[in-house]
């Protein structure tokens, strides 16, 4: 599933979760999408003599949901064109780096190249602690969602005069989105910055360069503290890699110690340091850069193309056995600081049953208190088998030192992903008629979902006393 048809799946989804009362889309729109869905799927795997999947009905059915709310209202349809800026931005971007880069007059003087210029050894040494600190993240990786940036990745703009429903739907579907393509967004920036950072150094060797054909260069040096054995040293680690690559002409002791302004009277050799210059350049920092970028564009591309959206969640368990692709299997679920009722036991029932088809089975275990130990309590669980789901009661706040904690628990301790179930039926009902009970219900969703990836778990909303709502 590529990007473009995971977002469509998404939203629809987010909408069919929040049009709870069919006020947007009614059961014989639901109905008739999904039959469309599923003969256009069958034709199209015919034609491919391929077996139907989930990707194909699923993008089918958004397909189908999408143009016929676009069709009702217009605002919307507005909305669920929007495409991100992302092509523009990869382009504009290093295109102004470069300019930039050119326009570094103070790399060296008009008639000068400075042994010691400030400009270069930023430059250089800049980079190489962005490399240091990509090497530090390669051993310690840090989740896209803790990007203090994530919110100005992908914040689309949401219309305000839609109905509630549709509206709530959107808002959910806008904090939604923002998680699960946090990797992809984190690697499409990772790749412009990369690149970006290369073509600010061409620009400024282009620079140097350019000048360098109109003026004639004075090579040189001059410092306040070292002298001229330390700025040797300092040159001959610095210029190494390029006298070693590509085989430039070394320098001497001597050679730096004549080049001290405003002794020197060297008023040519100035092509040889500017060749230095950018071999050292050309090593350290484009070839670097552009290596990295090249990575971040292979995996925004593998990411792009195929979107990790989880589709063993129960509202895709539930249309995949619409067409009989979903499979017998066991969901253990294991509630936290929940008392589940006979009702909302039922409501599980049914949510295994739409997660693994009519061979669905649920297996229940006792509810962990608020605060206890998960360690104790499940020393003698095997969480390596079956489907595990936490349950939590959507009315609560999620908090790191308890809710968190379980999670994390259950994460390090299970040889599968964990997914978390959000009841939603006690927070309904204590919302009420209030007039924003959709918009707080959105909040709350939105607040529990961000919370649930931070701890690596993937949640959805269930209403365990209307599992088929």
């Amino acid at each position: 599933m590529n990007e473009h048809t995971a977002r469509n799946v998404v939203l629809v989804r987010a909408i069919e979760l929040a049009d709870q009362n069919k006020e947007v889309l009614s059961d014989d729109d639901r109905m008739y999408a999904s039959r469309s869905a599923r003969e256009l799927a069958q034709w199209q795997a015919s034609d491919n003599k391929a077996e139907v999947t989930a990707d194909d009905f699923l993008q089918q059915r958004a397909e189908q949901i999408l143009k016929r709310l676009s069709e009702r209202t217009p605002a919307f349809a507005t909305f669920a064109k929007q495409r991100t800026s992302w092509q523009a931005f990869s382009l504009a971007v290093p295109i102004i780096a470069l300019l930039l880069g050119a326009g570094l007059d103070r790399i060296t003087d008009p008639h000068r190249v400075d042994l010691l210029s400030a400009p270069l050894l930023l430059i250089v040494t800049w980079n190489i602690l962005v490399y240091l600190g990509l090497l530090v993240l390669l051993l310690k990786p840090v989740s896209p969602l803790a990007w203090p940036c994530r919110e100005l990745l992908r914040k689309p703009r949401l219309p305000r005069n839609l109905p509630q429903p549709l509206f709530s739907g959107v808002l959910s579907f806008a904090a939604e989105w923002m998680q699960l393509s946090a990797m992809l967004n984190a690697a499409r920036l990772s790749r412009t910055i990369h690149l970006s950072a290369a073509m600010f150094a061409l620009g400024a060797l282009a620079s140097l360069y350019a000048r360098g054909v109109w003026s004639q260069y004075a090579a040189g040096w001059e410092s306040t503290f070292l002298d001229a054995g330390q700025v040797h040293s300092l040159l001959s680690v610095l210029f190494a890699p390029a006298v070693a690559v590509f085989h430039l002409q070394d320098f001497s002791l001597a050679e730096v110690t004549a080049l001290r302004f405003p002794q020197t009277t060297a008023a040519d050799g100035g092509a040889r340091w500017v060749h230095l210059y950018a071999a050292t350049i050309l090593l350290l920092v484009v070839l670097p850069r552009l290596l990295l970028a090249a990575v971040g564009n292979w995996r925004a591309a593998r990411l792009a193309q195929h979107f990790p959206l989880d589709l063993d969640q129960p509202y895709f368990r539930q249309l995949s056995g619409s067409i009989g692709i979903a499979a017998g299997g066991t969901l253990r679920v294991l509630p936290y600081s929940f008392t589940v009722d006979e009702a909302r036991h039922k409501g599980l029932t049914q949510v295994a049953v739409a997660m693994f088809g009519e061979q669905g089975r649920l297996m229940l275990r006792p509810s962990l208190a608020y605060g206890e130990e998960p360690q104790a309590v499940l020393r003698d669980t095997d969480l390596g088998v079956d489907t595990t789901a936490a349950l939590f009661n959507l009315s609560a706040t999620p908090e790191k030192e308890n809710h968190g904690a379980f999670l994390d628990y259950l994460v390090a301790a299970s040889a599968r992903d964990i997914i978390v179930l959000l009841d939603e039926s006690s927070y309904l009902a204590r919302m009420g008629e209030q007039a924003d009970a959709r918009v707080r219900l959105a909040e709350r969703t939105a607040l529990w979902q961000q919370f649930c990836a931070f701890h690596q778990a993937k949640a959805s909303v269930v209403n365990l006393l209307k599992p088929h709502a």
